[in-house]
């Protein structure tokens, strides 16, 4: 029997002031594996097993489901089985990597022929926003816009390789919806000043190599300053990290989690800086885990499998 098996990145978006603009791929994945079947199946092992929805209400079928839709096909019942090490609505995009994975399993498993352009268009559609679903396609680090006709247009930069990143990922779940909930409707031209000059920076500094700047690039007004209130701590676990030796740190996507990016040329210890995140969150009544990564070239990847045919 033919199957796919599809391997997806975890995503960090935002970066600070690069708000539903700009994402990053890290080198944690989640694997999908997909096959014809008799009837529509999921299975889920790791995160979010025994709670994610199965069959053809789960997320990863949908976004297969939409793929097919997408090339003027209907889908066979599939059988899916996921293994999950992303965190769930954790800001590291595991919603993410679901779309993409569903849709690029599709795409090799039927051979729908959807080119990358499409198959990205189609995955920002299904989560709103190109800034996670880019780089977990693409890998690297990712610059997209959604344009007017439901075309993502991007810029792709190369993973930093002299970068490591760590999570502090707390122990409860934040729902996109419920971190959007907290924005404004409109903000200052100030703070849209202040955020337009820093994420220029910011992929100044990504593209150059200038990791001296991160902290000051990696500052924000337009998300995290209204979205502390759902994150105890957060000020406190973002100075923590650059007073512990992190070029710079912020809220991972729409959070709780908290990103720093630490620079291996100047030997920093990224040991020092993960105690001191997780000792602000618990200062602030949190407990939480940590989780080194590193920046990956590495987008989704499709292989074939082959598995025994059934009886």
């Amino acid at each position: 029997m033919k199957a796919v098996r599809v391997r997806v990145p975890a995503t960090t978006a935002n970066l600070g002031p690069a708000f539903d603009a700009v994402g990053m791929a890290l080198d944690l994945y989640n694997e999908i594996t997909v096959s014809e079947s008799y009837q529509p199946a999921v299975e889920v092992r790791g995160e979010g097993s025994g709670s994610l929805q199965g069959g053809a209400s789960n997320l990863v079928y949908r976004a297969a489901a939409s793929a097919a839709e997408q090339a003027g096909r209907h889908i066979p019942p599939l059988r899916i089985e996921c293994t999950n090490r992303i965190p769930l609505a954790r800001g590291m995009g595991s919603s993410a990597a679901a779309i993409v994975g569903g849709i690029v399993a599709a795409n090799a498993l039927l051979q729908l022929n959807l080119d990358c352009d499409a198959m990205l268009a189609l995955a920002a559609q299904m989560e709103g926003h190109p800034d996670n679903v880019s780089p977990a396609l693409l890998g690297g680090v990712v610059a997209s816009v959604l344009d007017s006709g439901g075309k993502v247009r991007h810029i792709r930069l190369p993973a930093p390789e002299d970068l490591t990143a760590v999570l502090a990922i707390p122990d409860y779940h934040l729902s996109t919806s419920e971190a959007r909930a907290a924005l404004p409707e409109m903000v200052s031209l100030r703070d849209a000043v202040f955020n337009v000059s820093r994420t220029a920076l910011l992929i100044g500094a990504l593209h150059s190599g200038r990791h001296d700047l991160m902290a000051i690039a990696m500052d924000d007004r337009l998300h995290q300053p209204y979205r502390a209130s759902l994150v105890p701590g957060l000020s406190n676990v973002l100075r923590s990290a650059v007073e512990a030796g992190a070029c710079g740190a912020a809220m991972s996507g729409a959070g709780p989690s908290v990103i720093a990016f630490c620079s291996c040329s100047v030997g920093t210890d990224v040991a020092r800086v993960a105690d001191a995140m997780a000792r602000a969150f618990n200062e602030a009544g949190v407990s939480c885990s940590t989780l080194l990564a590193k920046p990956t070239e590495s987008g989704a990847l499709a292989t074939a499998e082959h598995l025994p045919t059934l009886a």
